[in-house]
């Protein structure tokens, strides 16, 4: 996620970083430098116009140019009007004084939106909501039976009355359904196109008079860059839209979409979709997004995975066993699987400060070795699990054998579990005379077990 415009703004702020004293010629080079990052990154050009100009005003006062450090006020700089640009609030779904919220999802055909109803619909059922998915996509093949499908892996009911009948009807008859059911959110899945036309807009208008829904979220490919952008500023103007679901997030290098439709609309971005799984879907925080684009990394959002992922009271006797040294091979496992739960490695990488963005992406992260370590551990006896030091070299290969791996992964896998139980069982003792918890990630009673 914003891979190459974090690192075209790295090289930028280099322009800065290497004088102790900067002049405004020296800026107004270095705002060069991020104006071309952000047109590189096909960010609206009256939006990089507007956003280089309020930086470089603000840039060559007194606040900078008067200042010891210098290099670090731009950074700051820059990193507020990012904010600002974005949004300087983090909205969430509005919900309606009087059940059900409705929310009609709108948008172009191809952009993800039937599965990010199905995703923010299982987002707040989390959140202790009752959705209902309504089937108002009449036109495309299997749409309907799309979103049964994903209705069934969520557990969220879908109301659908077929393909035959006019989506105003569909959409009027699903709130009414929510009613008398006590369902409090209504999800609308209305029916995309290839393009904008004047048929779509006219049918988009006529569910909007039938049902008055509380939101009208807009479902914008983010990879389209400012392409998104002027999709987002038609909708705005033909339906009043509310806010903005930015999907494929996750293979969005360049940031145009997410920077630009805030400011061309007026209307914030609500949600971002990070990958294919139902539960890759994030609230947006400008905050955080900015300090991503930055290279500064996502504290917050990186502990708020975790605290989804991961059970208290298994971290609590996780804690425990370090302390008495009886930390297992079964152990390792489990925290293997909810470190999983977090989502993809890079993506969690991406979210530490300090890491460089261009080396994970070199990295080659495996995320198959997880699969191979969960294999290895699985093909060991129950004793082999709780006493690895009894493993000779017969059992490596009578285990390497039973998970379809070398010798050598074993051997692997066995120094990373001895160097695992060394720096948890540090961690705990930091802890214990008055530490942060691991990593220094802990939060409340929050700890990272991993």
């Amino acid at each position: 996620m914003f891979q190459s415009l974090t690192e075209k703004l790295a090289n930028a702020f280099k322009k800065f970083r290497n004088k102790g004293k900067l002049t405004e010629a020296d800026v107004r080079e270095g705002m060069r430098e991020i104006k071309i990052a952000l047109l590189e990154a096909d960010v609206n050009f009256k939006v990089v116009r507007d956003f280089v100009k309020t930086v470089t005003d603000r840039a060559i006062g007194s606040e900078v140019l008067e200042n010891l450090l210098p290099a670090q006020q731009i950074v700051k700089i820059v990193n507020e009007e990012l904010i600002r640009l974005m949004g300087s609030d983090s909205p969430k779904l509005e919900i309606a004084s009087a059940p059900p919220t409705v929310v009609m999802m709108v948008g172009l055909q191809g952009a993800g939106k039937t599965t990010h109803a199905a995703k923010i619909a299982g987002m707040y059922k989390k959140k202790g909501k009752r959705p209902l998915l309504v089937a108002c996509d009449v036109y495309r093949p299997a749409a309907i039976r799309q979103l049964e499908v994903l209705g069934e892996s969520l557990d969220i009911p879908v109301f659908s009355m077929g393909n035959k009948l006019d989506p105003v009807e569909i959409a009027r008859a699903g709130v009414e359904h929510a009613r008398k059911n006590a369902l409090d959110l209504v999800i609308i899945d209305t029916a995309g196109r290839l393009h904008i036309d004047e048929q779509l807009m006219e049918e988009l208008r006529r569910i909007k008079a039938a049902v008055s829904p509380t939101e009208i979220l807009l479902t914008v490919d983010a990879m389209l860059g400012q392409d998104a952008v002027n999709v987002a500023k038609t909708f705005h103007e033909l339906l009043d839209i509310t806010g903005v679901v930015l999907t494929k997030m996750d293979g969005d290098t360049r940031g145009g979409a997410a920077l630009s439709v805030r400011y061309i609309t007026g209307k914030p971005i609500k949600f971002i979709g990070t990958g294919e799984k139902l539960d890759a879907i994030e609230l947006f925080h400008p905050d955080r997004m900015a300090s991503r684009i930055l290279g500064m990394g996502d504290v917050l959002s990186l502990i708020e995975r975790a605290e989804a992922a991961f059970d208290q009271k298994q971290a609590e006797e996780l804690e425990k066993k370090m302390l008495d040294a009886s930390f297992t091979l079964d152990d390792f496992l489990a925290q293997f699987k909810q470190l999983r739960k977090m989502g993809n490695l890079d993506q969690l990488l991406a979210m530490m400060p300090g890491v460089n963005t261009g080396a994970i992406k070199n990295a080659n992260i495996d995320e198959k070795q997880m699969a191979r370590t969960e294999a290895i551990i699985l093909s060991m006896t129950r004793s082999e699990r709780n006493h690895p030091e009894i493993i000779n070299g017969s059992r490596r290969k009578r285990i390497a054998a039973g998970s379809g791996t070398t010798v050598e992964d074993v051997n692997r896998l066995l120094r990373q579990f001895e160097q695992t139980k060394k720096m948890m069982k540090q961690f705990s003792s930091m802890e214990k005379k008055g530490g942060r918890g691991f990593f220094g990630l802990g939060k409340g009673k929050m700890k990272i077990p991993f």
